[in-house]
């Protein structure tokens, strides 16, 4: 039995990996047209039997009754929505070899850019949720973790055109008992925070000995007499201080995995004390406590649509969560840190209409243009505009309705996961008992 399921999933890659390759040659350099379905724009309201003209993978026209060309290939979305393609904020897809560096409490050093996987099959299953890009993250075993990845779901394509390198670059840092549970020391919250204030007074001791360092070098500070005498020196080269010196500098921000309201502000005051910029905070759960502190400090808050009571943490969340922090002004995400929910993003965002009566337009920039923000994508994703990457999921429904599913999902104007052309497993059975009886 475990060698069919092996021989059904190695088939399923290969028909998946065939179907991209054809899909990719059918949607290059071609202009597109998609005629006639509802499009949500997100930034411009709703157009009701509009048509989105693609040309290089980027929109050029959204309105109604664009005329089609000879030359165009044309989508009909009739009886369709049209959405922008779903972010997701916080995901752990496409990573080789594990997300935790767990064998030092700090490894800032490390990056998920180096070990990018581009045929990770969960990118398939996202696709067929209408997701077209993730910020994919270190785990939360460590205080202070690795940085980030931002990845266009290109199925199949190198890692170099799956990275988006202009995205915001932010390290992971975690909070309470991911952490405290992993090493001997932290071993307690307070130890957590600890562990994060040592780690960045030992990186402006290392930022000052630079400094001292290239001030004698250009002659704007004395040198000793050794120095004078044999030259000087530089320190130490230390990737782990590097990387939390841009910290400092404000070159990466700050990701962090938390859900108490208590370690959330401590770490804000921490951050106040020492000087260093904190993105988002993950999992927020308990954020609607904070919401003042959080809107001041300009953080994030990217969470579940409604998950709790899963470990003593959750004790406390509420899937009034996510209306609650935006009418206080705070920028919210809706994530899936899960292979399997990832499929289903949309869904999650209706939560936020239900619970706490956010409009439509609210609710889906969770899932669209708030998360493009936060990763400083805004200028290319999150909404159907001119300009931007057509990035796109087509619907059979209204994406809130739990009877619509997915039927096409692109990525810059080419077709990454068609619902009527996709091989499905009971197909790849029948070719193998084909190929038995043969």
């Amino acid at each position: 039995m475990k060698q069919l399921h092996y021989m059904v999933l190695v088939f399923l890659m290969a028909g998946l990996i065939s179907l991209q390759a054809q899909l990719k040659v059918a949607g290059s350099g071609e202009t597109l047209l998609i005629k006639d379905g509802t499009v949500l724009t997100i930034t411009n309201g709703t157009i009701e039997n509009g048509d989105i003209l693609i040309k290089n993978g980027k929109i050029t026209a959204v309105k109604q009754e664009i005329k089609a060309a000879n030359n165009m290939k044309i989508i009909d979305a009739s009886g369709m929505y049209v959405m922008p393609g779903i972010i997701d904020s916080h995901s752990h897809m496409g990573i080789e070899g594990g997300i935790n560096e767990a064998t030092s409490t700090i490894v800032p050093q490390i990056s998920i850019a180096e070990v990018v996987r581009h045929d990770d099959l969960a990118f398939q299953r996202a696709l067929a949720g209408g997701v077209t890009a993730i910020n994919t993250l270190h785990g939360s075993a460590n205080p202070i973790g690795g940085l980030n990845a931002v990845l266009k779901l290109k199925f199949g394509k190198p890692a170099e055109e799956i990275l988006i390198k202009e995205a915001q670059k932010s390290v992971k840092f975690a909070l309470g008992e991911n952490p405290k549970r992993v090493h001997p020391f932290p071993d307690t919250r307070m130890g957590v925070i600890f562990s994060v204030r040592r780690a960045f007074t030992e990186a402006k001791e290392y930022m000052q000995k630079w400094d001292e360092y290239q001030q004698k070098k250009k002659g704007k500070m004395k040198r000793t007499a050794w120095e004078k005498e044999y030259g000087l020196i530089p320190p130490q080269k230390d990737y782990t201080m590097e990387t939390l010196a841009e910290v400092l500098k404000g070159k990466i921000d700050v990701i962090c995995h938390g859900y108490r309201a208590d370690e959330m502000l401590a770490l804000m005051q921490l951050a106040d004390e020492i000087g260093f910029t904190i993105g988002s905070f993950e999992h927020c759960l308990e954020g609607y406590k904070i919401a003042k502190e959080l809107k001041k400090h300009n953080v994030v808050a990217s969470m579940f649509a409604d998950a709790w009571a899963y470990k003593m943490e959750a004790f406390d969340a509420i899937p009034y969560n996510c209306a609650l922090l935006t009418r206080q002004g705070v920028l919210v995400t809706i994530n899936s840190d899960s292979n399997e929910r990832v499929r289903r993003l949309y869904q999650e965002a209706a939560k936020a209409v239900k619970y706490g009566g956010l409009n439509e337009t609210e609710a889906l920039k969770t899932i669209t243009l708030n998360p493009a923000r936060r990763l400083g994508l805004e200028h290319r994703l999150g909404s159907i505009e001119k300009g931007k990457d057509a990035d796109l999921a087509i619907f059979n429904g209204h994406p809130f309705s739990v009877y619509s599913r997915v039927e096409m999902t692109l990525i810059e104007g080419e077709v990454y996961f068609n619902r009527s052309t996709c091989p499905t497993v009971n197909t790849i059975l029948s070719q193998l008992n084909k190929e038995k009886e043969e």
